[in-house]
């Protein structure tokens, strides 16, 4: 699920940095060094570092003295490669490389919108050093509730889907490839072995994610501390003001 639109850069904002992955693609990155668990921001479908809660998330990290990393998606914003063929387990993988290269001991990790479906995938592969995560318009198993049975049979036999865009000119595609791996990374169907604080940001008007889509991740999850909190005139993209200060306020009330 698309985050919106990326802004411009913030105040403060760490200088961009490159990690190239075992294949050869560069991945940009952006890292504040500080102390406790690094926070590290996933965005959402076409998005990149450059959005505002990317950069909110930054800036409030740097103001407590707090690690941060934030990062493009190859394909995406700063990083090389053709966003065609990226899909949840190149960037997953991506993100482990980063963490690994990047982060010394435990990290938090916020995943916006398609962002919140990699954030468990990513605490899956590593979830002895992550110590919590937080999930704006979190969206795991689009691929699957988000299309409807003719989008699913035209992606199965190798045709782009393209969709109307509100938050831009252009139309949202999803390539097959993206949707096939996806269809491998569902999640919701079974109990996710993940035992660390989660929160869960949803905006009750939001018309890409179906809030309930909240309330099916808190159930799934094994973890018996996890707040799911309802904002009833929230948007998807949660980036107003209120939205934002909503999301700092979680984030430092973390145990």
């Amino acid at each position: 699920m698309t985050d919106g639109p990326a802004v411009g850069q913030g105040g403060g904002v760490s200088e961009t940095q490159f990690l190239s992955t075992a294949t050869g693609r560069r991945i940009a990155y952006r890292f504040a060094a500080g102390h406790g668990p690094t926070l590290v921001f996933l965005p959402g479908y076409m998005s990149d570092m450059a959005g505002s809660k990317a950069q909110a998330v930054l800036d409030w990290a740097k103001a407590q003295g707090r690690a941060c990393l934030l990062l493009d998606y190859s394909g995406c914003g700063e990083s090389e490669g053709d966003f065609a063929e990226g899909a949840l387990s190149r960037w997953r993988d991506e993100v482990l490389g980063l963490i690994a290269a990047q982060c010394d001991g435990p990290v938090v990790l916020v995943g916006s919108s398609m962002g919140g479906w990699l954030m468990v995938l990513i605490a899956l592969a590593i979830p002895d050093r992550v110590a919590a995560l937080v999930g704006i318009a979190a969206a795991p198993d689009f691929t699957d509730w988000g299309y409807t049975a003719e989008q699913q049979a035209q992606l199965a036999v190798g045709e782009t889907v393209l969709e109307d865009n509100p938050y831009g000119p252009e139309p949202t595609p999803t390539w097959p490839g993206f949707w096939r791996d996806g269809q491998v990374q569902l999640l919701l169907d079974r109990e996710i072995d993940l035992t660390c604080p989660v929160r869960l940001l949803h905006g009750q008007h939001d018309p890409d994610v179906p809030w309930g889509t909240a309330l099916r991740l808190a159930q799934a999850l094994r973890s018996a501390d996890v707040q799911v909190c309802l904002v009833k005139d929230g948007d998807h993209r949660l980036s107003r003001t209120s939205d934002i200060a909503l999301l700092l306020q979680t984030l430092a009330a973390l145990p």
